[in-house]
């Protein structure tokens, strides 16, 4: 036997691809969750108001939703590491062209197609479908956490690395030096190649077609319900990390607790994102996705309702943080459940496409709505009738293969 045959019958290197991906969650998430802090200088700089800023980062989320299916084809279709590069391509475009936005029109152009679409091309949702068909089915959930807690530790790192950047080198240099790391994704995507295949035993119904495969998935009652709630996710999440810190600073606090609250949340998120990974393996993952849902309404209207303190703030960045993308792990491993690896970025990725489209309307409701009522109190209580209504329609989800597997040998 020759080493190449060999080497070709190893099988991926897990603790490498677990690793590498793990870093590439990091850095493509850093940057985005960072752009709350440009909010401020950016709108004064140019003279913009909140809803110009916010609309950017709004489409940014409609992208990223957006090229996500498609992302995921092409990386079923062709490769991690060859979809990876094109969206390290368009994020650190995006970046560098954000630096000379001197228009409402350019401002959308790079901060919200280029970074959008760059995102949807390197982000995790890759990631965990590259750790799908890596891990086997019993380590899934777990993998899936901890991909997930990558991702909230780039945001951790890039909150405060943000907000000092900013501080001492100015928004502009900060692009740069986010666009140099961006640069990095590549090189850490080589581990990833590869895309999903069918296994050699599997029984004759496993086959399918990536068309066929979607029109099932649109045909099953429990993916409909968790597409549907993970817009919910999507809402919550992006409205925090654009307008929460300038929220703070309008309840009359320093500033700099709004760097400091987002970096909570991604330090918080951690934990929630593991522990979510561990419950999920272990417990029904449509019920724990309805209790997050559930956790979130109430943390949000007690925060609203309590006075506004260095602690309340704390208190509620750190209870947000462990419900922040611990809803990742359950709602991919549904998808895994329903309907196996071998088409899980595609399917993934309209699931996500919901979340970004809820991103979407929670960035630029929260800007329109504070330019017209100098106020975001309409925008928390959408936030918790919507995580109500998640609450309700995750818990009949039905965690089982579709008919189709059920045929499969076991694994």
């Amino acid at each position: 036997m020759t080493g190449k045959t060999h080497a070709a019958r190893q099988g991926p290197n897990i603790p490498l691809v677990i690793a590498c991906g793990c870093l590439v969650a990091l850095i493509s998430f850093g940057p985005r969750s960072a752009m709350g802090l440009f909010f401020q200088p950016m709108t004064e700089a140019r003279d913009w108001s909140r809803e110009i800023f916010a609309l950017a980062i709004a489409l940014q989320n409609l992208m990223w939703g957006l090229g996500q299916p498609v992302a995921g084809m092409m990386a079923d279709r062709f490769g991690t590491w060859k979809t990876m590069t094109i969206g390290a391509f368009l994020y650190a475009s995006g970046l560098v062209l954000m630096i000379d936005a001197e228009s409402a029109v350019a401002l959308n152009v790079s901060a919200g197609v280029l970074i959008g679409l760059g995102i949807a091309f390197s982000s995790f949702s890759l990631v965990l479908a590259a750790f799908g068909r890596t891990v086997t089915p019993a380590q899934r959930s777990l993998a899936f956490g901890i991909g997930t807690a990558s991702g909230s530790l780039g945001q951790f790192l890039f909150a405060p690395l943000g907000g000092a950047l900013i501080t001492h080198i100015g928004w502009q240099d900060t692009l740069l030096v986010f666009t140099g790391l961006v640069a990095l994704i590549p090189f850490l995507a080589a581990a990833l190649k590869g895309r999903s295949e069918l296994p050699k035993d599997s029984h004759p119904a496993a086959e399918q077609k990536l068309t066929s495969a979607m029109a099932e998935a649109f045909r099953t009652r429990g993916y409909i319900l968790l597409t549907c709630g993970f817009f919910v996710c999507g809402f919550h999440v992006a409205f925090i990390t654009v307008h929460l810190p300038p929220y703070i600073a309008d309840l009359g606090l320093d500033p700099s607790w709004g760097a400091t609250a987002i970096a909570l949340i991604g330090l918080c998120n951690i934990v929630g994102s593991l522990a979510s990974g561990y419950i999920g393996g272990r417990y029904s993952k449509s019920h724990f996705l309805s209790l997050i849902y559930l956790a979130r309404a109430a943390a949000i209207l007690v925060f609203i309702m309590v006075p506004a303190t260095p602690v309340t703030v704390l208190v509620f960045s750190g209870v947000m943080g462990i419900l922040w993308l611990s809803t990742v792990p359950p709602t991919s491993g549904l998808v895994a459940v329903m309907f196996g690896p071998r088409y899980m970025a595609t399917l993934f990725g309209f699931v996500f496409l919901s979340h970004q489209i809820g991103s979407f309307l929670g960035v630029w409701l929260g800007g329109k709505l504070y330019d017209e009522t100098g106020s975001y109190d309409a925008i928390w209580w959408c936030g918790i009738v919507l995580g109500l209504f998640a609450a309700l329609i995750h818990w009949p989800i039905q965690e089982k293969p579709v008919a189709r597997l059920v045929l499969q040998p076991a694994e």
